[in-house]
């Protein structure tokens, strides 16, 4: 098995300005936000047959210890589509029983089912909700993902306004 210390970031295709944004978060020096990105290995071509991408992504999640989803109406309506790559990714985090926080792109702090795609609300799965911030995704990272395989916790949770006031959000 894999070393697995790598955060995979799940999104729409319409949601990559957002990822391109964490990938700027990280690199910013001013900002503490930091991620070994699962989207670093296995590299497909926009060209490769979707065999391939799957397989790569299947790879690329062996690797992963944590999901972030970039929560969104487009992510909701692809991660349930049952046919997209984002689909996919849902399925094989399931498979794998990652943790996986939903980072809702709308700002919402208190779980937001306009962004939660069907696969991950129908599971017997634990998830956290929060904001798109860099400081309270990170906050999840580092307590909600170290925590999750040891609790019998199930479903959506979220953090009280108390946690986004002590991180100063």
């Amino acid at each position: 098995m894999s070393y697995r210390n790598k955060t995979y970031v799940a999104f729409a295709s319409e949601d990559i300005k957002s990822y391109r944004l964490m990938e700027a978060w990280r690199e910013n020096k001013n900002i503490a936000f930091d991620f070994y990105d699962a989207h670093d290995l296995f590299i497909s071509r926009d060209t490769s047959r979707p065999e391939t991408i799957k397989k790569n992504l299947r790879e690329r999640m062996k690797n992963a210890k944590q999901i972030v989803l970039l929560g969104s109406p487009d992510a909701k309506r692809k991660g349930g589509d049952g046919v997209s790559f984002l689909a996919y990714e849902i399925q094989i985090a399931l498979e794998f029983n990652l943790p996986v926080v939903v980072a809702h792109l709308d700002g919402s702090r208190g779980g937001n089912s306009a962004n939660y795609p069907k696969p991950l609300s129908d599971a017997n799965h634990y998830t956290m909700s929060v904001s798109f911030q860099p400081t309270i995704i990170k906050h999840a990272l580092e307590n909600y993902a170290g925590s999750f395989a040891t609790s019998k916790t199930t479903g959506e949770r979220i953090y009280l306004a108390s946690v986004y006031s002590g991180l100063g959000l």
